[in-house]
């Protein structure tokens, strides 16, 4: 037996499904879960000690590649001088500075320990500030695992969203308004109707949970505009897009100012840390100055903050993001003309460090038609890309991550490694 299968067996025993987060499982594609043992650059090596090439990355968060000397120096660090005080610290200002300084929409935040916390957050934040209950999110995007966001849309304008996990009430969701991504008609007809009731607009600004879907210059624009008109505030969930698609956000890649913005993975480096922020006058209003509660005993750990502000520093070396986005470009482009040669039917797409392939004709541009891809096709590529020591993210509704750490030898590697794949289905 595998040292994998057998640690997947053991975990079964004392975790549900073995895993402490569902995705892990392989539930999706199948067959035994890889338990990494360690971690460096742009690959892991799984408790068999074979390696792999990780396109997963963390998930986001490893955009130096893994364990990075610098940011693990400072880890080290902050250790030395204790691991957490529920007190505040110099690091905290001095990383909340940082994000500020790179995002001009951000001019207050607030430190909490992972995305889900900092969405549940800045919503319960946007509702305070305007008074209103509506909250409107879009098919296919993830917010983090909050009652209120846990949805899914039903048919026809303005379905209130049902449950999609157990264990949330109906009374949770039933101020959730689920619509269409890139859907600019349905987004307008649902301000029109009920606009001076949404406390806010929740956006993933290019979509990482249903693959990879940039929206269009046209939705955008008309969200900035109609929450503007009817007194909404807009949130930009960049936990994932933050800093990796660019130094400036997908904000700056989109020219919006939102009023709230929401961070993680890369802002952490790798270790448990997010933040929301925004407008000063919606940030006055959470406690201690305002009435809107948020706390958290571990917010700020001195270990996270270090991890998150070297990085945060070290992606501003000049030509970071240039060399980041051309290489996940390259990876996109050899997928499809593999796919091509192979008689394949596949698009991809990219932006920044993240990309996106997709069994299909053409690039989705919404969750209906992620879903359907041919599920079955990625599945068998999943596994053969896995023989080949290429990680992918076990789901095709997941996008994947390039770090710095990738070179060009490596994507072409990859690239190699994808024909022999595609040859094989």
């Amino acid at each position: 037996m595998s040292r994998n299968l057998e640690l997947f067996e053991r975990g079964k025993q004392v975790i549900p499904g073995g895993v402490n987060s569902p995705v892990r499982a392989f539930g999706q594609v199948g067959g035994t879960p890889r338990f990494v043992k360690r971690a460096e650059g742009a690959y892991f090596w799984d408790a068999d000690d074979k390696q792999y090439l990780d396109y997963v990355g963390s998930w986001g968060p490893a955009i130096l590649g893994h364990a990075h000397p610098e940011v693990v120096k400072a880890v080290q660090d902050a250790a030395v001088g204790g691991l957490s005080f529920g007190a505040p610290t110099e690091g905290e200002i001095e990383i909340a500075e940082e994000i500020c300084k790179l995002l001009p929409s951000v001019e207050q935040l607030r430190l909490v320990s992972s995305g889900t916390e900092a969405t549940m957050s800045a919503i319960r934040l946007a509702r305070g500030f305007t008074g209103r209950d509506l909250i409107v999110k879009f098919e296919g995007c993830y917010h983090g695992h909050s009652d209120s966001l846990l949805v899914k849309a039903g048919s026809g304008l303005l379905t209130f969203g049902n449950p999609s996990s157990g264990g949330v009430p109906a009374d949770c969701t039933k101020h959730t308004l689920v619509l269409q991504y890139n859907d600019v008609q349905q987004l307008a007809d649902t301000f029109k109707e009920v606009g001076d009731q949404i406390a806010c607009v929740i956006l993933e600004p290019i979509a990482g949970n249903m693959n990879l879907i940039k929206p269009s210059a046209e939705f955008v624009q008309a969200l900035r505009a109609l929450t503007e008109q009817h007194g909404a505030l807009l949130i930009y969930d960049e936990v994932m897009t933050g800093f990796r698609v660019a130094l400036n956000c997908a904000q700056g890649l989109h020219g919006i100012t939102p009023d709230l913005t929401t961070l993680g993975k890369v802002v952490g480096g790798g270790m448990p840390l997010a933040a929301f922020g925004g407008r000063a006058d919606v940030m006055a209003k959470i406690a201690p100055l305002g009435n809107v509660y948020q706390a958290g005993t571990l917010s700020g750990n001195p270990l996270a903050v270090a991890a998150g502000l070297t990085t945060l520093k070290l992606i501003q070396q000049p030509g970071f993001h240039d060399t980041l986005g051309a290489r996940s470009a390259k990876l996109a482009a050899g997928l499809a003309d593999a796919a091509r040669d192979a008689g394949v039917a596949m698009s991809t797409d990219s932006v920044g460090g993240m990309f996106g392939f997709y069994f299909s004709d053409t690039v989705p541009t919404s969750y209906a038609e992620a879903t359907r891809c041919d599920i079955a096709r990625f599945k068998a590529f999943f596994h053969a890309m896995l023989d080949e020591g290429i990680y992918l993210a076990p789901s095709a509704y997941e996008a994947g991550f390039v770090s710095i750490a990738h070179s060009d030898a490596l994507i072409d590697d990859t690239i190699a490694a994808a024909r022999r794949a595609l040859a094989r289905l």
